[in-house]
């Protein structure tokens, strides 16, 4: 693909192709450019398009988006090494970005700044050294639109150092870092603000300016997070003062007007300087101690003269992220200890932004999803509320006493008004019922809500006196917000609160799933942990099933209404199906329809991850259920779900295949080879299309498109061999276990042939496997790929033979098998894991020692280790060490989008165990080497006296325990 004018003008032509809002122009214009990206040049000619200023400039917006996302499904290469790059196209990439990035407009440089990004966590330092210094020379440039393109970029670039795990590689890269930026940086902070006193009176060149202070303090705190740089260290007199001095400045004219929600570039930047105070506080507390009572001061001010305008969220809950952190620490105590400062801290800093707000009354009835996330989840989003309520924790764990005294008499005075209004003064309330449950709270988990709450606060009984009472009215929709308030408590404190409690408020509970928006999605997530949690069991539940399960269903409403698709609810509903299990069957004939139909609108914009996720659980455990009860019934499921399943796999509907894929095997599993209905021919119409190629290109169809293959050869042989797809499924285990991502589908691929297939039909190809096997072990010798060597050979020999296996293994190179149990068997036995694995590893190892003529004659020199092998194998705990091929993949390391495999835990099949009826391993090696002893008399003395102390002494306790004796 030449850069060349024609090209140029086609790559433009199907851009905009992909902008049409018609699929049937849009589609194929995608598809085109998927399929040219791998061309060389094809990288270089986005960036030509990018850069040229002739072009419109929707389009170089367009191609930046696709070169960004360019890079990122193609730039990373397999861990199994495959590169779908060429080299020349890298270097030149890397030669042009970084200049084209600095001088394309705003728009175009955050897609290419992303993209250097990428590249640089790949290729950065190592492949990239003059990355930094080619960034920071534009420092000395004065030209602010480069200076912000390399802070922005350098902020991409660094802001992982907030979350990655610490290791040598990663001190390396930031130590490469600091040495090359840390003065720049920092140079370049003085000089910033000295333009700003310079350009004091020039509102354009102020907002530039303060911009890039945005950029610098972030930087400035990925720089820091890992540790405390030592140039930073000695420059804090230069970084603290300033910052301090900037979080107090007024700048008048920068200030933003009234009637906007969005922060302005001085509430930015002291919301970073806020970030970048609490950073040092909690991390660095003695060098930042001469700095934390005019910090604090400072920070104080800003609250007091912050008002309730949404502009100001982030700052204000940074500001008090700050104080949480300050007040944690103990030589800080002296700023907070006095009553008269937490007094005032309750009254002019917490109640003020724990009151909710008209906006917050907006997003309660105009947007529920979003103040749920916000409220239940936690979600990203920082909020006053939540800030506040940290703030109170943890002064609460320091000042107690103090504090439950000072506050309770607010919490008291709100109640109070509120029962004197007649309900009108209910915003107090909510306030009150908001600082209660942070004054309590001391500590808990996701799954247990609060486990551990203040002695100081009687949760039962105001629980009874102020919580209930608010379920209790007959009209679930009078004030709505109380009565999120209520049920949120109730689930809050769902392990401290009496069983009792609980009993009588689960039907108020079932009866505000039937209210609307936020009442009903907490209604709904309350039941569903009450239920998860144990508090409300099975014999408590049934007489409320019919009740709950209405509501449940009543509540997913509309099933054109994505608003009606509430994960909550869905979520609720599989819960209690579960809890009930048999119990529910009287209420799925209602259900299952609902539910398969509103799959079937789903499947056509899935929007809602969770929601679909519960929604396909439910439906595995309903058809898990009723078919227990009535096999017959399995035709109806298929029947209803197949013109589902087709449409989402004919319409390549990526997010739901991989749970298609777990349906069908379930199902095809409860069928069996069964023959009545229209499903065996859907079935055998549908194998074929599993083998297709570009559906195993994808790696969240690998693992579920596996099961089904297996489920295929369990449940329908015959179809696999009579279609002729034996040779095809072979073909994918070869793929598998060449892949160090996917080796293990690999094994349980071909171990289920085996398993079903016998040696009747696979005996022809035994030998190619065992031959790939073994070049996978030499090419690339890791940790999971020799446990599953060892599970499966093992396997083999339980079931083939010992001495089939190791005539099989030295028919492909002599005395190959001697090789493998010397260097991998028994080093490495201690490393499988799992239950059936360690078991088929076991089985072999006593197949070997007690089965094998040949491990008594020409291999009797291994007999002894691989014995003290097994021992180990049976008394100590799993060898968790690595080995040196071992190197791991993170989730953002995978090229492009790819839904990830979600495993359906309702549709999962039993494990099948090859070895069923070996229960004990430890007892077949007790009774095998007994049988052993008897047949051939005096051949195990020699053999056992070979044997080290500790692994004598621990095969004497295992022959003892199981009443054997040899000889």
């Amino acid at each position: 693909m030449e850069v060349s004018d024609e090209n140029l003008a086609t790559l433009a032509s199907y851009l905009e192709k992909t902008l049409n809002p018609d699929p049937n122009i849009r589609r194929p214009a995608e598809k085109f450019l998927e399929g040219v990206e791998s061309n060389q040049n094809y990288g270089i000619l986005l960036l030509h398009l990018i850069n040229n200023e002739n072009a419109e400039l929707v389009i170089r917006v367009t191609a930046s988006i696709t070169f960004k996302n360019y890079i990122k499904r193609n730039w990373p290469v397999d861990e199994d090494g495959v590169d779908r790059m060429h080299s020349s196209d890298r270097a030149t990439i890397k030669s042009l970005i970084v200049q084209m990035m600095l001088k394309t407009p705003e728009g175009i440089q955050r897609q290419l700044s992303d993209a250097v990004s990428i590249i640089g966590k790949h290729d950065f330092p190592e492949k990239w050294p003059g990355l930094i210094n080619e960034m920071v020379e534009k420092f000395a440039s004065g030209d602010f639109h480069l200076i912000n393109g390399v802070l922005r970029t350098a902020h991409s670039l660094f802001k992982r150092y907030r979350y990655e795990f610490k290791s040598q590689k990663l001190w390396e890269e930031i130590k490469h870092v600091l040495d090359n930026i840390a003065k720049p940086l920092t140079d370049l902070f003085v000089a910033l603000i000295d333009l700003a006193k310079k350009n004091n009176n020039v509102p354009h060149a102020l907002k530039v300016i303060y911009n890039s202070l945005v950029l610098t303090c972030k930087v400035f705190y990925s720089l820091n997070y890992q540790d405390l740089p030592e140039f930073f260290e000695d420059n804090m007199p230069v970084w603290m003062p300033n910052l301090l001095n900037l979080l107090q400045d007024k700048v008048p004219c920068l200030e933003t007007s009234d009637d906007t929600d969005v922060p302005g570039v001085m509430e930015e930047l002291r919301t970073e300087i806020c970030n970048c105070a609490a950073l040092y506080a909690l991390k660095y507390e003695e060098e930042f101690s001469p700095y934390a009572p005019a910090f604090v001061t400072a920070v104080w001010n800003v609250l007091l003269n912050t008002d309730s305008k949404l502009r100001f969220d982030a700052l204000v809950s940074n500001a008090l992220t700050f104080l949480a952190k300050v007040a944690e620490k103990n030589s800080y105590k002296n700023l907070f200890e006095d009553p008269a400062t937490l007094s005032s801290i309750c009254e002019k800093v917490v109640i003020p932004n724990m009151q909710l707000r008209e906006s917050d009354l907006e997003l309660f009835e105009d947007n529920p999803e979003e103040y749920v996330s916000r409220d239940i989840e936690g979600s990203d989003v920082d909020t006053r509320r939540r800030a506040a309520c940290d703030l109170v924790r943890t002064l609460a764990l320091h000042y107690e006493d103090k504090m439950m005294s000072i506050f309770g008499q607010y919490v008291e005075v709100m109640l109070h008004k509120y029962s004197e209004s007649g309900g009108s003064a209910w915003i107090g309330k909510d306030t009150a019922l908001f600082l209660v449950t942070s004054l309590a709270s001391r500590g808990g988990t996701q799954a247990a809500g609060v486990t551990k709450a203040s002695p100081l606060v009687d949760l039962t009984s105001f629980a009874a006196n102020h919580v209930l009472p608010e379920l209790q009215r007959p009209n679930v929709e009078e004030l709505p917000v109380l009565k999120a308030d209520a049920i949120k408590y109730i689930m809050t404190f769902r392990s401290l609160l009496p069983k009792e409690l609980i009993q009588t408020a689960f039907p108020l509970l079932i009866q505000h799933i039937k209210g609307s928006g936020v009442v009903c999605t907490y209604g709904a997530c309350a039941a569903e942990k009450l239920i998860a949690g144990g508090m409300v069991g099975r014999a408590a539940l049934q007489p409320h099933a019919a009740a709950l399960l209405g509501a449940l269903l009543a509540a997913l409403g509309a099933h054109g209404d994505p608003a009606a698709h509430n994960e909550y609810v869905m979520k609720a509903v599989l819960r209690t199906l579960a809890c009930l299990r048999e119990d529910a069957l009287p209420y799925l004939g209602e259900a299952l329809p609902k539910l398969a139909s509103m799959l079937a609108v789903v499947s056509k914009n899935p929007c809602k991850p969770h929601f679909n996720h519960y929604l396909f659980e439910s439906l595995s455990l309903a058809i898990q259920l009723v078919v227990k009860s009535n096999p017959k019934a399995i035709t109806a499921f298929e029947d209803a779900l197949f013109p589902i399943f087709q449409g989402i796999l004919q319409n390549d509907v990526q997010e739901f295949m991989p749970y298609v894929f777990q349906m069908l095997s379930l199902l095809l599993e409860l069928r069996g080879s069964g023959g009545d209905g229209s499903a065996p021919e859907l079935y055998a119409a549908l194998l074929p299309c599993l083998l297709a190629p570009p559906l195993w290109e994808r790696p969240a169809n690998v693992r579920p498109l596996v099961r089904l293959l297996c489920a295929f050869v369990l449940a329908r042989d015959d179809l696999v061999l009579s279609s002729g797809k034996l040779n095809a499924m072979l073909g994918v285990f070869q793929k598998l276990i060449a892949s160090k991502t996917n080796d293990h589908e690999g094994f349980y691929l071909i171990q289920t042939m085996l398993f079903k297939f016998g040696q009747p039909v696979m005996q022809q190809y035994t030998k190619q496997i065992i031959t790939l096997l073994f070049q996978r072990l030499s090419s690339s010798k890791t940790t999971k790929y020799v446990k599953g060597l060892i599970a499966f050979l093992g396997f083999y020999a339980a079931q083939f033979g010992a001495d089939e296996l190791i005539e099989l293994v030295d028919s492909v190179q002599a005395n190959m098998f001697a090789l493998y149990v010397q260097r991998v068997l028994v080093p490495d036995v201690r490393r499988v894991c799992g239950a059936l694995e360690r078991k088929a590893a076991a089985v072999g190892c006593v197949r070997l020692l007690c089965h094998s003529a040949r491990f008594r004659a020409d291999l009797a020199p291994l007999w002894p280790a691989v014995l003290q092998a097994l021992i180990s194998l049976f008394e100590l705990p799993p060898d968790e060490s690595t080995l040196p091929d071992d190197h791991f993949i993170e989730v953002d390391d995978m090229p492009g989008y790819q839904p990830q495999y979600a495993h359906l835990t309702c549709a999962k099949s039993a494990a099948d165990d090859p070895l069923a009826g070996i229960d004990d391993p430890k007892r077949y090696l007790a009774e095998s080497l007994a049988e052993l002893s008897r047949a051939q008399p005096g051949l195990l003395p020699p053999l056992l006296g070979a044997l080290d102390e500790p692994h004598r002494a621990a095969l004497q306790a295992c022959l003892a325990a199981y009443s054997v004796h040899v000889c």
